[in-house]
């Protein structure tokens, strides 16, 4: 019987899992590396600006991803704004708690951009684009990574 390193099992994975995080929401998109298609997956809140951890670790269970992409909201001059802290705390959690590649990708008005897209092209209500603005943003954030 040949055994299988449960760490090489996940790795062997082409899928990945895209972040945008927020204080309240946070975004979640999923994609694979050999399509480089990455499509929205779900909204995580948060409760008192504390991750759902259980959600999160459920998401990579059943996903089993090569490896994580958080969007890293900057400055246009490149420095840190008030939330880039948090975003790279949460970056050093995902990759304490699950022991898998996090890469960090600049974000650039990636909601924005998403709620444009939902307001705009598809005229959602604002109790819609609520629920579902940050799980697009989170697809533009995993999108621009595979692009690059």
């Amino acid at each position: 019987m040949v055994k299988i390193d449960p760490l090489a099992a996940k790795l062997s994975s082409d899928a990945y899992l895209g972040f945008d995080f927020g204080n309240k929401k946070i975004g979640v998109a999923v994609g694979y590396a050999g399509s480089g298609i990455a499509s929205p997956l779900q909204t995580i809140r948060s409760l008192n600006q504390v991750p759902d951890w259980n959600r999160i670790g459920q998401l990579i269970a059943e996903w089993r991803p090569a490896g994580l992409v958080v969007g890293i909201s900057r400055q246009a001059d490149g420095s840190d704004n008030v939330v880039t802290p948090r975003m790279q705390k949460f970056c050093r959690q995902l990759h304490g708690r699950y022991n898998l590649p996090v890469h960090q990708i600049d974000e650039a008005l990636t909601t924005f951009a998403a709620k444009q897209m939902l307001f705009d092209e598809l005229q959602l209500s604002a109790t819609k684009l609520w629920s579902v603005q940050d799980q697009l943003a989170a697809q533009l954030i995993l999108q621009s990574w595979f692009d690059r």
